[in-house]
């Protein structure tokens, strides 16, 4: 007994593992403090996932278990680290909050997200149907109990319900395809989707499709996008700046197992669809983000016409293309998240979300409008931050097969993104402040913002190593 717990420890399942003994001692913090137990729990959470991080980074690919089934390579450890060090950002600036319900229920929430947690862990691994659906169900159960988290608010039980409704069909919808892949096969292993996709097989073609809708629910890709604007007003900042990054990217690594490394030599078949999609995706996110007055409601459909771009990468259907679309993740990661941080900082000082409080913000605490300008500069793809390279990249690797109309559809988007990006900058260094005194900003939320501002501006100045790094892991799928 000994051995097999030292060897699961050891071997590919350690890093699933260490969250969930991190999840139980969360868990026991909590129970036994219970109402004394205030923000340990969170504190003890990100101690946790701190160590966890930095063990993925020393954790060697070329592992599996579980018959094959669960796989330890560079694109696994590569989502890996993102779910990570997502996950510890947020945790971090979750201490800041000022909600009460962060001090009486600590221990739930933090449970719950590192539940999700696993899931998105194993589904980086996962190469065979079911495997992947439980864990994307691990994945997604927790993320609709922590939208409506903050009950008081009345906002974040509508918020949760059409985020459920939403999220619940779109399961529904990727257990259907599944079964007629499974109908066409006979097996549920991601290795025997070729055979009967390159006979012309109608009925593995249609669960395909199927999963593929599916799946666009889950990373948010229009017309699928309906539940976004609606969660991440609902839900608290930390949380959606989390929201807004790892569950999506978990999606697009279930997509690249699927419809990259399962289909083989059929993957071309999905350039079409892909690049329709993301076409549609970038144009509605970016148009339906200009008349926002909300921040929150303007960050997500940014984050809508970010997964266009994404997709963009993935019509290439290429190393190049799915290794660029891993480095806009990470550099997505830093911008959207740092952006969120800072909201999460004037909201709780302000009492509002919407752009008019930005007014004046640079005279008021010159720093924070800063770090929100140096965010909102990358999202928009402005050199030479990490989202210029991001954007760039994905643009040139449609144009090495020839797509020159998507990029240059793309590059066009990001001018008009740049427009409500700079509303918000106009209200922070143009307009006149409507009160003197500066926004307090807690230290959790500080080191949170600085840590997102040193990748983004990292990033932006020596993109050679992740760029290396996400080659190294798209190359696994060709």
């Amino acid at each position: 007994m000994t051995s097999l717990v030292f060897s699961t420890l050891s071997g590919p399942l350690a890093l699933e593992s260490g969250v969930f003994g991190l999840l139980v001692i969360v868990l026991v913090v909590g129970l036994v403090m219970r109402s004394g137990a205030g923000r340990i729990p969170g504190a003890v959470a990100l101690s946790g996932l701190v160590l966890l991080a930095v063990a993925s980074f020393m954790t060697k690919a070329g592992s599996s278990a579980l018959d094959g089934t669960f796989v330890v390579d560079d694109l696994a450890l590569f989502a890996k680290r993102l779910f990570l060090v997502s996950a510890a950002l947020s945790v971090l600036a979750g201490l800041g909050l000022k909600a009460e319900s962060m001090s009486r229920r600590s221990t739930e929430y933090h449970v719950a997200l590192l539940a999700s947690l696993l899931g998105m862990l194993v589904v980086a691994s996962a190469r065979e149907l079911i495997l992947f659906f439980v864990a994307f169900e691990l994945m997604s159960i927790p993320l609709y109990f922590l939208t409506g988290f903050s009950k008081r608010d009345e906002r974040a039980p509508e918020g949760a319900l059409k985020f459920f409704l939403v999220g619940s069909i779109s399961s529904a919808v990727i257990l259907y395809g599944i079964s007629f892949v499974y109908g066409a096969t006979g097996l549920t292993a991601m290795s025997a989707i070729p055979a009967p996709l390159s006979a012309g097989n109608s009925l593995a073609m249609l669960g395909l499709g199927l999963m593929m809708a599916g799946l666009g629910f889950k990373i948010a890709a229009v017309p699928f996008h309906m539940w976004v604007p609606d969660t991440y007003e609902a839900a608290g900042t930390p949380f959606v700046a989390w929201l807004s990054i790892a569950p999506k990217a978990a999606g697009f690594v279930v997509i690249f197992r699927l419809y990259i490394e399962g289909v083989g030599e059929g993957a071309m078949l999905w350039v079409p669809a892909a690049a329709a999609v993301a076409s549609v995706t970038i144009l509605a996110g970016n148009l339906m983000a200009i008349p926002q007055k909300n921040i929150k409601r303007l960050l997500a459909y940014s984050g809508i016409a970010h997964i266009g771009y994404l997709l963009i990468g993935l019509a290439a259907m290429s190393i190049g293309g799915v290794g660029m679309m891993l480095f806009y993740l990470v550099a997505y990661l830093f911008g959207n998240m740092g952006a969120f941080f800072v909201v999460q900082a004037v909201a709780d000082s302000e009492g509002s979300d919407d752009i008019d409080v930005y007014k004046g913000l640079a005279r008021r605490s010159p720093a924070l409008a800063l770090a929100l300008l140096v965010f909102l500069l990358s999202l928009g793809g402005i050199p030479f931050m990490a989202g210029f390279w991001a954007k760039l990249f994905i643009f040139w690797a449609v144009v090495q097969n020839g797509m020159y109309w998507l990029a240059f559809l793309g590059a066009v988007a990001t001018v008009v993104a740049l427009y409500y990006y700079l509303v918000v900058a106009s209200r922070m260094y143009i307009d006149a402040p409507a009160k003197p005194d500066r926004i307090p900003v807690p230290m959790p939320v500080l080191i949170a913002i600085l840590l997102c501002a040193v990748g983004v501006i990292g990033m932006g100045a020596y993109p050679e190593p992740w760029v290396q790094a996400a080659m190294r892991a798209a190359a696994t799928l060709f």
